[in-house]
């Protein structure tokens, strides 16, 4: 066994190969069978072969197919599929040049049915191989505040494969240095969002008695966590450039959010036409939804949706959509899990006033509430609202607005060209997510479960 512990990522890696390899067999297991006439030379052959896996392998990687145990089975297994999809296409089309004619599609639908199988059979003796190798640890959570601590718990709970929190402690109730001596009893600790000094001092600890340590973040982590390492003489030093984007990369996006907004009129109109008349049938009611959104440098304007919801749905006063929704009509029911009443927005790219990529534009009322809570909040401000974005991709609907600001600054700090494109094609990916539209539970809310405090009463 302490072979195996040793050679857990290497075991991986085979186990994902052979993933990966099963699928690529089956797609030249249909060429040779049913594309035998197209066939030039074995170099072509190989130059087909190689192209397939290529492409498998970088969409796998871009869906995170091969996140394995980081991320839930189904999610894993949905990614491989996804990545087999764009790939067969790709190849398809490449075989149609080869051909220069249309192909037959029937073998290639069996061939992915096939793949489809593998995924799945695949992922799953994947997963189960991973958690052999290796184990949840047991873990302690380290936190300040009691509702966030219980929010924290019962969110990494989900995963208890992964995550084995058998303990929370406030740091409000505890000194750092019991807290300490309680750690000597875990393999990891979870730090949640407490007292800098506090944090500090435990992660210290953990590093000295290496503990796997795992922590949340502030505005300023994130920040500095994309920051440059520059040499003064003999001392490091931390640079943070703070600049934003560059003029040319201003220029550059804006390209793209006119090309792309243009293509995506073009081509989703008549799904925009049908979505039109269906809400307008349905109660004679306003077609569009327009509220007010703040974008770059606090500027207000206003954001176009498909109207999913039933007329004068927030006469009472906003409120944010929950599971089950009575005001969501039956049109909207349909349209927003694939994210159609979001359509209407590629005018507001065009007209320059969102960004394909970027922060989601909040409502007004929104950034001022949030603001007041985080003051950080008007930070994600520094780059115009995008249509999508990191926070649309890792997050959902119901994320927190901490969360979500968080994600917005990875985004900015991190900010490239090729990160936008990848960011497009990871929405697709999300589309078919149910978990990302997922609406706030007013009875999750009003009924959280408190964290065990059974030490904290022994004092």
């Amino acid at each position: 066994m302490n072979i195996l512990m040793k050679l857990r990522k290497t075991i991986m890696f085979i186990v994902k190969f052979m993933i990966i390899a099963a699928m690529a067999l089956g797609f030249m297991n249909i060429w040779y069978r049913f594309y035998g006439d197209f066939l030039y030379s074995w170099g072509s052959n190989f130059v087909v072969a190689f192209s397939y896996l290529l492409i498998l392998v970088l969409f796998s990687e871009l869906y995170g197919a091969f996140k394995i145990g980081v991320n839930r089975l189904h999610e894993v297994t949905y990614s491989l599929c996804l990545a087999a999809v764009f790939t067969n296409v790709i190849m398809y089309l490449e075989l149609c040049l080869i051909a220069r004619q249309l192909i037959d599609l029937l073998p290639y639908v069996w061939g992915f049915i096939y793949q489809i199988a593998i995924a799945v059979i695949g992922t799953t003796c994947a997963n189960t191989i991973y958690f052999r190798l290796y184990p949840a640890r047991r873990m302690i959570a380290v936190f300040a505040d009691d509702e966030e601590g219980t929010a924290i718990i019962r969110k990494v709970s989900k995963i208890p494969d992964r995550f084995n929190i058998e303990r929370g402690v406030s740091v409000n109730r505890k000194s750092v240095e019991e807290i300490k001596e309680i750690i000597d009893g875990f393999e990891a600790v979870l730090l949640c969002d407490i007292e800098k000094e506090k944090k500090s001092e435990l992660l210290r600890y953990c590093y000295a008695k290496s503990k796997r340590t795992y922590v949340l973040p502030s505005s300023a982590d994130v920040i500095i966590r994309n920051s440059d390492q520059i040499q003064i003489f003999d001392t490091p030093i931390m640079m943070c450039r703070n600049r934003g984007l560059r003029l040319e990369q201003e220029l550059i996006k804006r390209a793209v959010d006119i090309f792309v907004s243009v293509v995506g009129i073009v081509i989703t109109s008549p799904i925009m036409l049908v979505v039109a008349l269906a809400i307008k049938l349905y109660d004679k009611g306003p077609v569009f939804f327009k509220q007010n959104r703040v974008t770059k440098d606090g500027k207000i304007f206003n954001v176009l949706k498909f109207r999913s919801m039933i007329v004068d749905a927030d006469k009472d006063g906003a409120k944010k959509a929950e599971n089950d929704d009575d005001r969501i009509t039956p049109v909207g029911k349909i349209i927003r899990p694939f994210r159609i009443d979001e359509l209407p927005q590629f005018f507001n790219i065009l007209f320059g006033d969102m960004s394909l990529v970027g922060p989601r534009p909040e409502r007004v009322e929104n950034v001022y509430e949030y603001t007041q809570k985080y003051p950080d909040f008007n930070l994600r401000h520094r780059v115009k609202g995008g249509l999508t974005g990191y926070a649309q991709i890792y997050g959902k609907y119901n994320t927190t607005p901490e969360d979500k600001l968080k994600m917005d600054l990875i985004y900015i700090e991190q900010y490239s060209i090729f990160l936008d494109f990848k960011l497009i094609l990871m929405t697709i990916k999300i589309l078919f997510m149910k978990e990302s539209t997922e609406g706030f539970d007013a009875k999750a809310n009003a009924h959280l479960k408190a964290p065990d405090r059974k030490e904290e009463t022994e004092k």
